[in-house]
């Protein structure tokens, strides 16, 4: 592995994160926030040094080429850099203690937006701005925006991406890595926009809008608000934030597809129509068990039920109401949408539509096989055949999802948190969701963990946004040692 190429792309990263604390910095020092300016301004400072020692050490060439060792490297430890730069303003602006700044900026970057704030609305308006922006940033991905901006570097820009996007499969609309990157972050400023004007017309002031379009579009669910969207009792609000949220589920590729090709695209797409049918199931499925068991009038249970299910499916976690009060049926339905998550290459989180389809498909194939043992068949999704690795590779995705949830699950119960809420935690974390049931349901926050279990939420979360065999692949010793040739 050449660290000097490495150390060279993570001097751009940190400069790159420095930048995107300006905002909030002028922000803080137009009104008077002086705390706030100061922790920025200290931030600022701290990743142009850093930058100006990775450069120092490393440096890029004309012909410098990434292999696929420093493409991990870059991915895992730039997401990791950027999100301790990120503690900064949080910790140096005495908001929070070290490890819930570190848990903070870990939940933001990651997309989790499960906040250790008890009050958020105590905050000043700068740092309500970086939560925002830290998830907003994080949704589509550092290095995904950091590309559409960053030179071209041959084939080395795939292994960055594949490092960092999350999907079973990672199509390319477009012949070069670069032009695919502004594509994606187009449609990205594009939806933002849009959903922030939405939400103006809806009855929100211009910063409450912006926030939470930022927070909307990049699923990451951080609010303004100490109950985020329940603050506001806004029936209009509600409903377009569901829209914006099932919009963001969707694969951004698509859209890019989409607006070359037209519209038809994004419903002849099978994992997009499957997640559309999921969450129309499990939104009627709530709606009757709010009405026969909660005896809600048929609107508010309609509201509750599509509002929580987008909220929850797409990963963003705001709430309108406190869904930990709903009946049993209702909050099994809500955490089976919750680890299935939204569709590949979205910003939303959990398993993704497009493995489920491909491991039913392939346990369906499987039977067919043992009856006709002669039987040669490749597993489809939206007509084309998918490849058996990239089948092997959901399977292998999903075996270590449900062994990172049980590891987690175990470890809070280790450090004293009883067997459903650890279970709730561990499901909420993996799948970047944020508010789950019992000790962080709607009404909670993470500042209820013990400080162990914080620790490893960070660990988890870190796993989760990333592919995580990229991440363990990072924690090899074997990854290290320049001698084996990868």
């Amino acid at each position: 592995m050449n660290r000097r190429i490495v150390a060279g792309l993570l001097g751009y990263l940190t400069l790159f994160c420095g930048a995107a604390m300006v905002p909030p910095f002028i922000l803080a020092a137009t009104t008077e926030e002086f705390d706030g300016a100061a922790a920025f301004l200290l931030s600022i400072f701290l990743c142009l040094a850093a930058t100006f020692e990775l450069e120092r050490f490393g440096g890029l060439k004309e012909k410098d080429n990434v292999n696929i060792r420093e493409g991990i490297a870059i991915t895992g430890l730039g997401w990791l850099l950027i999100s301790i730069l990120g503690l900064v303003p949080y910790f140096a602006g005495g908001y929070l203690d070290l490890l819930d700044s570190f848990t903070e900026s870990f939940s933001g970057f990651s997309g989790t937006g499960a906040t250790v704030m008890e009050d958020v609305e105590v905050l000043p308006r700068s740092i309500l701005l970086w939560r925002s922006l830290s998830n907003w940033f994080g949704g589509l991905g550092i290095v995904v925006i950091f590309m559409a901006i960053m030179p071209q570097f041959g084939r080395g820009a795939m292994f960055i991406l594949k490092a960092e996007t999350t999907g079973p499969t990672k199509d390319r609309q477009m012949p070069r890595i670069r032009d695919n990157a502004k594509a994606l972050f187009t449609i990205y400023v594009t939806l933002t926009v849009i959903c922030a004007a939405s939400y103006f017309l809806c009855g929100l002031t211009p910063f409450a809008a912006i926030n939470h379009a930022m927070t909307t579009i990049a699923t990451g669910g951080y609010g303004i608000y100490n109950g985020t969207v329940s603050e506001y009792g806004n029936v209009y609000l509600e409903y377009c934030m569901a829209f914006f949220m099932v919009v963001s589920s969707g694969s951004f590729a698509m859209y890019v597809i989409a607006f070359r090709k037209g519209a038809g695209v994004i419903w002849r797409n099978t994992e997009f129509r499957t997640y559309l049918t999921i969450i129309f199931i499990a939104a009627i499925v709530v709606a009757s068990d709010l009405i026969l068991e909660m005896k809600l009038d048929v609107e508010t249970a309609i509201r509750a039920s599509i509002f929580h299910v987008a909220s929850l499916s797409s990963t963003t976690g705001f709430v309108a109401h406190d869904f930990d009060t709903y009946p049993p049926l209702s909050k099994a339905f809500l955490m089976m949408t919750m680890f299935l998550g939204g569709c590949a290459g979205s910003t939303a989180g959990g398993l993704k539509v497009a493995r489920i389809i491909l491991l039913f498909k392939f346990v369906a194939l499987i039977v067919r096989q043992k009856l006709h043992p002669n039987l040669i068949s490749k597993v489809t999704l939206s007509g084309r055949p998918i490849d058996d690795d990239i089948v092997y590779g959901a399977a292998k995705f999903f075996f270590a999802v449900v062994v990172l949830d049980v590891l987690f699950a175990a470890v809070m119960m280790f450090d004293g948190i009883d067997f459903v809420n650890a279970i709730s935690v561990s499901v909420s974390t993996m799948a970047s969701v944020g508010p789950g049931f019992g000790i962080e349901g709607a009404t909670s926050t993470y500042s209820l963990l013990p400080s162990f279990s914080k620790f490893c939420a960070c660990g988890f979360m870190f796993l989760s946004r990333l592919e995580i065999f990229t991440v363990l692949a990072l924690m090899s010793p074997s990854f290290w040692n320049s001698s084996k040739n990868w």
